[in-house]
């Protein structure tokens, strides 16, 4: 929390899409404790892509949901130029940084909610300290 009451993502919208129940819950409540308005968590491709407009300001993406990976929505969130970050399982991290390059943070399973949440908040911020 910051000096006048506000926490570090006030009127930040965030996506979340993660297809294992408990961890998308977990990932909600920590972005909601710091502030965030919170859509999702989805669980696939085709129920997260209609939820990446406009008003989303960045994003946490599963790589491996049911039915595929998370690449269309990331493809997505870049060509919008939405900073988005993966939270993975996946042995293979390669593939992400060939893909997406070393801008886009890679945070391997298990990690803490709270330390997502401070993640998305450096992502959000970066230009900010820049």
């Amino acid at each position: 929390m910051t000096p006048d009451g506000a926490t570090m993502l006030d009127d930040c919208n965030i996506l979340i899409v993660e297809d294992e129940f408990f961890i998308g819950l977990d990932l909600s409540l920590a972005l909601e404790d710091h502030g965030a308005d919170v859509t999702g968590p989805f669980a696939t491709v085709d129920t997260a892509l209609p939820a990446c407009g406009p008003e989303v300001d960045a994003a946490i993406l599963d790589v491996d949901i049911h039915g595929g990976k998370s690449f269309p929505i990331a493809d997505r969130l870049s060509e919008r130029g939405v900073p988005f970050l993966f939270h993975t399982g996946r042995a293979d991290l390669d593939i992400l940084t060939t893909r997406y390059g070393d801008d886009v943070p890679i945070l391997v399973k298990p990690t803490q909610p709270r330390h997502v949440a401070v993640a998305i908040s450096r992502l959000l911020h970066a230009d900010l300290n820049d």
